[in-house]
């Protein structure tokens, strides 16, 4: 697999593992579904899934031939991704307000959240008087 970037120099992680640099050439051993994030400074972040289907040569029952063939068949993928600028606009607070207001609903109505209550959990000590 093959993965190239515009710009060069990227960081790609695959499954959330960080597999390297663009370009650079990863072998793989999977087929399916891979979520793919590219990151590069002052760029916007690329995320996606990317679907690596098995080669005709590999389907049941013609994998029982060209496993046992003389020559080999080699699965070559290449992808490449398009990076945007990242935005030199300072957020717009409200839109930012907004956002963490929804977060904290969010996260103030999971069962897993512990709300602290106003009430203290203990007696206060009573203070003695200095002379």
């Amino acid at each position: 697999m093959t993965i190239t970037s515009d710009p060069d120099g990227a960081v790609v992680y695959l499954n959330d593992q960080e597999i390297g640099r663009t370009p650079f050439t990863h072998d793989f051993q999977d087929y399916g579904n891979y979520e793919v994030e590219v990151r590069k400074d002052d760029y916007q972040t690329v995320k996606g899934t990317q679907l690596m289907e098995e080669p005709w040569w590999q389907l049941i029952p013609l994998d029982l031939f060209t496993d046992l063939a003389p020559w080999h068949l080699k699965d070559i993928r290449s992808y490449h991704y398009t990076m945007l600028p990242a935005s030199t606009q300072p957020a717009d607070a409200e839109v930012m307000l907004a956002r963490a207001a929804q977060l904290r609903a969010l996260l103030l109505s999971s069962r897993n959240t512990r709300i602290p209550t106003s009430e203290p959990t203990s007696e206060p000590t009573p203070m003695t008087k200095q002379r």
